[in-house]
């Protein structure tokens, strides 16, 4: 084949199996997951049943509704993620300090509390640290390093947290001009609580970045490998667009001349409005793509495989004007897709990159993929009900794709099927030859039987859970991002089914 038709990647080669877990999901006894101890005995888990790759979703600062698809930063960890322990082993904080952390639920995610409980304690630990004068703590390297090394979004992140808190948690949109405006905001007198808040920010992302490193290192000795996310756009209220407008489709008052969804079809009248702001594609292109670049090897800092969300967009976007008020009457415009995904590969050539292809996909689409070489996603809920030709059904699935039984966006595997109409299941159990009767880990063998060189299942399937353990329904403004398992059960996965896991993964060579 001549190199220019060589697809830019080609890294999907050995057949191997992981486990879909979000960090919030962990035990912990601070109110949601986080990168202490539970997330090391997870990966312990991942070792022992023979399970490689560990798939979670983007780690972002979260806001209003708490999703990770929606964050204040493309480069920012969530502090919610901090595991305190080592801040009290440093003697940045107490036991005292941390209890009222241990009131809050550990059967789900209460956000309200959450926030009301954890911020206070973490920012009286960043003063603690503030006030011994210290450039580092446990393991995590220089403070002063750090911020050399994240500049390039470092210090815009943490001035535009400082100024949100200033502005009682408002769109930035919504900030008096001095502050809305970053060129301005940027040139101010810094006033000491505003330097206060800053230091924090910039704490914080200093305390995530080396608990995570830690962690990925300890995950890479266990021979586990981390799969992020990349949302494809980022959130209207957020450090990104607020400190690089030029970026983005905006008016001269800096508000989105367009939005970001998806059009209407079989699921949705009037299609998806999701508000995200576009992309200015061609200011990224004259510059080489640099944000870009900075963003996935940021993110490539953080995960051993990319996950890049909506990989549609890269070939065309749907565009809705802004201010209206469903997706209907958008448009089709096209993406600088494979010149974008050659820069990337210029800069970061080794890089293991999926593409969340799921959905209508079109010709056009299915030919840059083919072109970069990415492997696309296959999800068996999807495959049943129809005819032969179903791209998700087993027989249709090609070796460079990530196989799922199910994603964060689905049910668990026994809440679909129970949902299902009895036409649908028979199409199941007759083309699994299985009786459902034990339909998660029906669906969980017929995910690692495939051809498929890389399969994921949600932690939920592995221990069989039902719909109360769905942990996203998109389109649902109410009770996601919640769910969490309990201590005590990832032990009794492994002693009911770590045996019959690792079994699967070598009868199918995985």
């Amino acid at each position: 084949m001549p190199d220019s038709e060589k697809p830019l990647y080609n890294w999907l080669n050995e057949r191997s199996a992981g486990a879909l877990l979000h960090v919030s999901s962990l035990p912990s006894a601070t109110g949601i997951g986080n990168f202490g101890e539970p997330a090391y005995r997870f990966v312990d888990f991942l070792h022992q049943c023979g399970l490689r790759t560990w798939q979670i979703c983007p780690l972002g600062p979260t806001g209003y509704g708490d999703s990770p698809y929606q964050c204040f930063s493309a480069f920012a960890g969530n502090p919610y993620f901090i595991d305190l322990a080592p801040l009290v082993q440093a003697g940045l904080l107490t036991e005292a300090d941390c209890a009222p952390l241990r009131e809050l639920p550990t059967d789900h995610v209460d956000y309200g509390w959450l926030y009301s409980a954890f911020w206070p304690i973490l920012e009286l630990a960043s003063k603690n640290f503030r006030s011994t004068g210290l450039d580092a703590i446990q393991d995590y390297g220089s403070l002063a390093n750090f911020r050399e090394e994240q500049s390039f979004w470092l210090e815009d992140y943490a001035l535009f947290m400082g100024l949100k808190s200033q502005n009682k948690g408002a769109c930035w949109l919504d900030w008096p001009e001095a502050h809305r405006n970053y060129s301005k905001a940027a040139k101010q007198k810094i006033t000491p609580p505003l330097q206060a808040a800053i230091d924090a920010q910039i704490f914080y992302q200093y305390i995530f970045y080396g608990q995570l490193r830690n962690l990925r290192q300890y995950a890479t000795a266990q021979s586990i490998e981390i799969l992020g996310d990349v949302p494809i756009f980022v959130a209207l209220d957020s450090a990104d667009v607020w400190s690089h407008p030029e970026l983005f489709q905006l008016d001269q008052q800096l508000k989105p001349t367009a939005v970001a969804g998806v059009p209407p079809d079989y699921f949705s009248a009037d299609g998806q409005l999701w508000g995200n702001p576009l992309y200015a594609w061609q200011v990224h292109q004259q510059t080489g793509f640099n944000w870009w670049i900075r963003r996935m090897l940021s993110n490539l800092a953080f995960y051993d495989i990319v996950r890049i969300d909506h990989f549609r967009g890269f070939e065309s976007f749907w565009s809705v004007p802004a201010g209206e008020k469903t997706a209907r009457n958008g448009t089709w415009i096209k993406s600088p897709g494979l010149e974008l995904f050659q820069a990337i590969k210029s800069a970061c050539p080794e890089a293991k990159i999926v593409a969340e292809d799921l959905g209508i996909i079109t010709p056009e689409v299915e030919a840059l993929r083919k072109k970069t070489g990415l492997p696309g996603m296959a999800v068996l809920q999807f495959a049943f009900g129809g005819d032969d030709t179903n791209a998700y059904l087993p027989h249709n699935i090609t070796k460079n794709t990530v196989v799922y039984t199910g994603t964060h966006d689905n049910d668990t595997t026994i809440g679909w099927y129970q949902a299902q109409n009895e036409a649908l299941r028979d199409h199941v159990r007759r083309y699994l030859g299985v009786s459902g009767k034990d339909i998660a880990y029906d669906l969980v063998r017929g995910a690692i039987k495939t051809t498929a060189n890389l399969a994921v299942v949600p932690l939920q399937d592995l221990m069989r859970l039902d719909s109360g353990a769905r942990l996203n329904t998109p389109g649902s403004p109410n009770g996601n991002w919640q769910w969490r398992f309990q201590d005590g059960q990832l032990q009794e996965l492994t002693r009911k089914s770590g045996h019959e896991i690792r079994e699967l993964l070598a009868h199918y060579g995985r």
